[in-house]
């Protein structure tokens, strides 16, 4: 369960890295060097961002694993915390992108 959840927060990371260094970040100016760099900040700043909520996550989760009576609930919740994660992680990188000045376009 912790290598899961783990592995969902990398993957949410590399979801928002494939779709938004694709051009849909733009900046009067700006080439494509400049937007590269400042949305690879921007994915540093979400990975440090987001890695202590998935180490809490990760540690309930392993005081939990045995109790088989709420998997189910355990199912969901851990569903429900990725999905949390992802909703974050995409927050936090479109501020800051925003901060360093750059609009998201609707492509």
């Amino acid at each position: 369960m912790a290598m899961f959840r783990l592995l969902a927060a990398l993957a949410i990371l590399l979801i928002a890295g494939c779709s938004g260094a694709g051009g849909s970040w733009t900046k009067p100016g700006a080439d494509d060097a400049e937007t590269a760099q400042a949305y690879q900040d921007c994915q540093a700043l979400t990975a440090t961002a987001t890695q202590t909520d998935a180490q809490i996550d990760q540690d309930i989760s392993a005081t939990r694993a045995s109790d088989l009576q709420h998997a189910s609930i355990l199912r969901e919740q851990a569903q429900q915390k990725t999905n949390d994660s992802r909703d974050r992680a995409v927050t936090i990188l479109g501020s800051c992108m925003q901060a360093k000045g750059f609009i998201q376009s609707s492509k």
